[in-house]
């Protein structure tokens, strides 16, 4: 009965996204896909909404910030793994042994990494994965892809994804049913740790499939980029002198470069305080661990 009722819920999402296909008349260069990429996003919002949101919101509601913290260390520890595997790969040497030695600290002195020690010693947390990877070689990302249940994807990344089932630790779990409750554990801290974010997304964008798709494919971009402030953000030239007030209220000339710089006073002192200067590190929305599936095993023997 079971079977029946999972084969008829697959079929009829099958159909609704070759329905959803046609609604679309003008997609995006980067998305071409967005009729069937629409259909998949309205089905992993209703969801979240649905089953993690309210388990997240419990496990909020009765776990202690501490208990919590801890757990989003664990899973994060465990994820520099793969991204020091990411990093060795673009030969980034310095940022791979630097998450090498963030194992290991966290590992031996934050208790198998449930406090992050590393970061009070100045060792920073670094962002990679296969599909990053990819790109680095000249891989180009693809058309935009929203997967079930996963979320934002591109053809590249989705591809790349396949890489943190094999490099992450927690495969080779056994048995399989404590695999399958880590990576629900996982899933839960992750979606917690993103309730502010949703609650912002829910009031402030008119369009959330699209806000979403941008928001990603910008994150990629910039992190493509080794987080140049040249991927997608206006550069205003290091040398551009700022405004002085007070020579403009005593009637003194302002040279060139000021003037421009004053006519937009405000965007320029925006955009500096908009990066934030530090705060927790939360583990990133796609550092989860895939479930257990009958993929072909590598095992470690």
């Amino acid at each position: 009965m079971m079977i029946q009722r999972a084969r008829k819920m697959a079929l009829a999402l099958t159909l609704a996204s070759l329905a959803g296909c046609a609604t679309v008349q003008t997609p995006v260069k980067e998305d071409p896909f967005e009729g069937f990429n629409r259909t998949i996003f309205v089905f992993n919002d209703k969801v979240d909404q649905y089953a993690l949101k309210p388990v997240a919101k419990g496990y909020v509601f009765v776990t202690p910030q501490p208990v919590r913290d801890s757990v989003t260390n664990f899973f994060s520890n465990i994820g520099d793994v793969y991204i020091a595997a990411n990093n060795f790969l673009q030969l980034k040497v310095t940022d791979g042994v630097e998450d090498i030695m963030r194992i290991v600290i966290n590992t031996v002195f934050g208790v198998g990494g449930l406090f992050d020690v590393a970061t009070i010693a100045k060792l920073p947390k670094h962002t990679n994965d296969l599909g990053l990877t990819f790109g680095h070689y000249g891989v180009p990302p693809g058309p935009y892809l929203v997967l079930p249940l996963f979320g934002p994807s591109t053809v590249r990344d989705a591809v790349g994804s396949l890489g943190a089932y094999y490099v992450n630790p927690l495969t080779y779990v056994h048995p399989d049913g404590l695999s399958w409750a880590l990576y629900g554990v996982n899933l839960v801290s992750v979606r917690a740790n993103l309730l502010g974010a949703s609650d912002v997304l829910e009031n402030a964008a008119l369009d959330k499939y699209s806000f979403v798709r941008n928001a990603y494919l910008q994150r990629r971009r910039y992190l493509l980029s080794d987080n140049s402030s040249s991927a997608g953000l206006p550069d205003y030239g290091d040398n551009a002198p700022l405004p002085k007030y007070e020579d403009v209220d005593q009637g003194a000339s302002a040279p060139a470069g000021a003037s421009a710089a004053a006519a937009t006073p405000a965007s320029g002192a925006e955009g500096g305080a908009a990066t934030p200067g530090g705060g927790p590190t939360q583990v990133p929305a796609d550092q989860y661990v895939p479930p257990r599936v009958n993929f072909p095993t590598l095992r470690i023997h």
